[in-house]
C-alpha cells in the first residue's frame, strides 16, 4: 500500500512537471531540470552505486573527476526526461541529430534482411529507435515497463506515438513477440546494458554481470547481423547517431550465445569508455 501511495504522488509530481515543460517551452526545460537533478539527484539514486560503476569503468578518476563527471550524468538525465514530453518535436525533424554512417542503415534497408540494433542507455537514447523508423527502418522496439504503474501508461503512449509504434515489453512474452515480428521481416532494437536476471554472467569491465543474451539468440535463430549505435550529446544539446560497424562473429563464436553475448559486451564498454557521463551510471548493472 505504501508502494502505491508513493508511486501515486510521484507520478503527480512528474505531471505537474511535464506540464510545466510543455509551457515554458524544451530550451528552458532542459536548463530548469539539467539544474534540478544536479542538485537533487543523490538524493534519489544512490551516489554509493555511482561511484562503484564509475570505479569499475574507469578506477584511475580522481575525486574532482568523478564529481565533474556525475554532474554531467545527472544533467544529461534531467534534460533526456523532461524531453519525453517534448519528442513530438524530434519526430517532426531532424535538425536536432546529425546521423553518422547512414550508408550503414541504407544497406540495411537494401538488403530488406532484418538484423538486431543493440546500444545501451546513452545520452537521449529514445532518440534510436525513433530515427531508425524514421530511416523507414521495419522495426519493433523491447522496453521496460515503468515500476510507477500510474506513469508506465502515458510512457508507452509517448514511445508508440513519437518513437517507435511496435513496443514489446521486456519479459519472456517479449521474446516469443520479438521472434514473430523478427518472422515477418521486423528488425529488433533493445538496450543491453542493464542488469536482468534471466541472463548469462557475462565479464562486464572485469566484474561478473547478469547480461541478457537476447540479441546472440536472435542472430543466431535467424542469421541476422547485430548493430550497435551509440548517441552522443553535444554541448549545445544536439545529437549525433553513429551506426557502428556489424559485430563480426568468427567460426568459434557463430552459434555460441555466450561468446557472442561477450563480443556484444565488449562493445558496450568500448561505447561507455568514449564517455561515461553520456551514460546513466545509477543502473546496480553488478548487483
Amino acid at each position: 500500500m505504501k508502494k502505491k501511495i508513493f508511486y501515486f504522488f510521484q507520478s503527480i509530481v512528474i505531471y505537474v512537471f511535464f506540464f510545466i515543460s510543455k509551457i515554458i517551452g524544451l530550451n528552458l526545460s532542459r536548463k530548469l531540470f539539467s539544474f534540478i537533478f544536479i542538485k537533487i539527484g543523490n538524493f534519489f539514486k544512490s551516489k554509493k552505486i555511482i561511484l562503484e560503476n564509475l570505479d569499475r569503468i574507469k578506477p584511475d578518476l580522481t575525486i574532482l573527476d568523478k564529481d565533474l563527471l556525475i554532474k554531467k550524468m545527472w544533467s544529461n538525465y534531467g534534460k533526456t526526461f523532461i524531453e519525453y514530453v517534448h519528442l513530438n518535436t524530434f519526430k517532426k525533424n531532424s535538425n536536432h541529430i546529425k546521423i553518422k554512417n547512414k550508408q550503414i542503415l541504407d544497406e540495411i534497408l537494401k538488403k530488406n534482411k532484418p538484423v538486431v540494433f543493440i546500444s545501451g542507455h546513452f545520452a537521449n537514447y529514445e532518440l534510436m529507435s525513433m530515427e531508425l523508423t524514421k530511416a523507414k527502418i521495419k522495426l519493433a522496439t523491447i522496453y521496460r515497463p515503468l515500476n510507477n504503474f500510474f506513469l508506465n501508461p502515458f510512457m508507452e503512449f509517448l514511445r508508440k506515438s513519437y518513437v517507435c509504434e511496435n513496443q514489446i515489453k521486456k519479459g519472456l512474452s517479449g521474446v516469443k513477440e520479438a521472434l514473430e515480428f523478427m518472422k515477418k521481416g521486423y528488425s529488433i532494437a533493445l538496450m543491453v546494458d542493464q542488469r536482468v536476471s534471466e541472463g548469462s554472467k557475462i565479464k562486464f569491465f572485469n566484474n561478473d554481470a547478469y547480461t541478457t543474451t537476447l540479441p546472440a539468440q536472435l542472430s543466431s535463430r535467424f542469421n541476422c547481423e547485430i548493430v550497435p549505435i551509440y548517441i552522443l550529446r553535444s554541448l549545445d544539446d544536439k545529437f549525433e547517431m553513429e551506426i557502428l560497424n556489424p559485430i563480426e562473429f568468427d567460426e568459434n563464436t557463430e552459434g555460441n550465445k555466450e561468446l557472442m553475448t561477450k563480443k556484444i559486451s565488449n562493445t558496450v564498454e568500448e561505447l561507455i569508455l568514449r564517455d561515461p557521463s553520456q551514460w546513466i551510471l545509477t543502473h546496480n548493472r553488478w548487483k
